[in-house]
């Protein structure tokens, strides 16, 4: 083989070899990166799952809770490519022989901080009452309003006309009384719900900011006004006020808040934003449907500390019951009597189930779509009750 023709095939035979070196590594990253980042976010799930699963525990077995939150993960990921190339040119006619070999390697190198959350803000946190718009926002997502009243609902208060609470019905087996009523409540609700006829929504009203101003407001107020969302509108005696759309209360009801007047609606919510933040106005008419069962009052939120205070009571130390429904309440599936069943076993569940180890027991969610149903909520409810971890604590930095 003449020189320049072996040069030519050299140089060929470089740059298919290179470029399969290429193909390797291209092949074996995004694969290697896709397993990686699916593989962190389902363990930082199970972790949020088991640590949940933990403070039920602890706090069933009389112990103090403890919360901590993966805060950040930071991998690095390298692929490497190794390329070799021996060869075997004859200067007379015959075979050249070359071989050459290739590797390829990727690696991971992962960082993880987990942040022992605590501090007065975190405390708070969990420790104040879920707001209305949490339980609207649950209900109108999930469009379960029977499970969570029973996970949320501390109590529901009655409520006279002039706004005074008269009574309290708890939702707590410890007062078997109330719980009934509580259950048969919240199973009307259900029922209602279910058949489109219950209204879960806030107040929304044209609020009055200026009732009568005289003259004629300068065109840069009207433009500024409407980027914010105000309107001046002229009056019949051609004096102006001005107005903005408002967004209020959350109201429960079984007629729709929207064919009120505006002045009934700002009147209703004037009313409700009396009681405290976490009360979810309730209402439900007689002359509408399901007012044969009539209810006016308020259903009491807990607060995240509470709702696990509540699932863990119902282990071992107060269980719950199962309550029929109202007669006056239509066709509805009652549940299970336990809000949310935890297992407690010695060994450790053979179905793939949240579940967690703690003083040599196995504390799994029973195997039921309620249950894992309410389980999810609850675990929803919870990164909303934490919020923001920065600042909350001291970080701990793990590196692989």
């Amino acid at each position: 083989m003449r020189k320049k023709d072996q040069r030519h095939s050299t140089d060929y035979l470089r740059v298919m070899i290179v470029g399969l070196a290429m193909v390797l590594a291209g092949c074996m990253g995004p694969p290697a990166l896709h397993r990686a980042v699916l593989g962190y976010d389902a363990v930082t799930s199970e972790l949020e799952q088991q640590l949940l699963l933990l403070n039920i525990a602890r706090k069933a077995t009389g112990r103090p809770v403890h919360f901590t939150v993966t805060s950040s993960i930071a991998a690095t990921f390298d692929w490497t490519t190794t390329v070799g190339v021996g060869g075997q040119l004859e200067e007379s006619a015959g075979t050249n022989f070359f071989n050459f070999n290739l590797g390829a390697s990727a690696s991971e190198n992962p960082t993880f901080s987990i942040t022992p959350v605590s501090g007065q803000d975190f405390t708070k946190n969990i420790l104040t009452p879920f707001p209305d718009g949490v339980f609207e926002f649950s209900v109108i997502q999930y469009r379960k309003i029977g499970e969570m009243i029973r996970v949320m609902g501390e109590r529901i208060r009655i409520q006279k006309l002039d706004g005074s609470f008269v009574r309290s019905i708890k939702n707590d087996p410890l007062y078997p009384k109330q719980y009934e009523e509580f259950r048969r409540i919240a199973l009307h609700l259900e029922w209602l719900n279910g058949n489109q006829q219950l209204f879960i929504s806030s107040l929304v009203f044209v609020e009055t900011l200026v009732a009568d101003f005289k003259g004629v407001p300068r065109a840069e107020d009207i433009n500024d006004g409407f980027t914010m969302g105000l309107r001046w509108r002229q009056k019949p005696d051609g004096n102006y006020k001005l107005t903005r759309l408002s967004s209020g209360r959350v109201a429960v009801t079984n007629y729709d808040p929207k064919r009120l007047s505006d002045d009934e609606r700002w009147a209703l919510n004037d009313k409700i934003k009396k009681n405290p933040a976490h009360f979810v106005y309730l209402d439900i008419r007689p002359g509408y449907p399901g007012g044969d069962f009539p209810i006016q009052g308020a259903i009491e939120l807990r607060s995240m500390i509470s709702i696990i205070r509540f699932v863990a009571d119902g282990i071992e130390q107060t269980r719950e019951f199962a309550v029929k429904k109202d007669p006056r309440t239509g066709p509805v599936e009652e549940g299970p009597a336990v809000t949310l069943q935890i297992n407690v076993t010695d060994a450790k569940p053979t179905a793939d189930l949240p579940s967690v180890k703690y003083a040599g027991k196995y504390y799994s969610v029973a195997d039921t779509p309620w249950d894992l149903s309410v389980f999810r909520s609850l675990n929803r409810l919870f990164q909303i009750a934490v919020g923001d971890v920065e600042d909350v604590g001291i970080p701990i930095t793990i590196a692989k």
